[in-house]
């Protein structure tokens, strides 16, 4: 019998493609780290010798919709490291001292 290997869909906020590719145009190296799941961030970025760690949330849902689900805020709680959360692609390009 063959090994039989399944693969985790990432499901992701409707806007991570987009904050992804903002980060990417302005010089950044993106890694979406979506498909690990267990609460583990969104995206790796680095930028001008710094990395980043960014949980993706939609900023045009309701507040309600951008909260941390469990198993992210239990990953939290674990990480001594930072996470930052982004909302929009001026987020996520302030974060990192790239505004346009």
């Amino acid at each position: 019998m063959g090994l039989v290997e399944t693969m985790r869909r990432a499901r992701v906020d409707d806007n991570h493609a987009e904050i992804t590719a903002a980060l990417r145009a302005v010089g950044a190296s993106v890694q979406s780290l979506a498909s690990v799941g267990k609460g583990c961030p969104d995206l790796l970025v680095g930028y001008r010798g710094k990395n980043y760690i960014f949980e993706v949330k939609d900023g045009s849902k309701p507040a309600s919709r951008q909260h941390l689900n469990q198993k992210q805020q239990e990953w939290r709680s674990r990480w001594e490291g930072s996470v930052h959360i982004v909302r929009s692609v001026q987020g996520a390009l302030g974060m990192i001292g790239a505004v346009k």
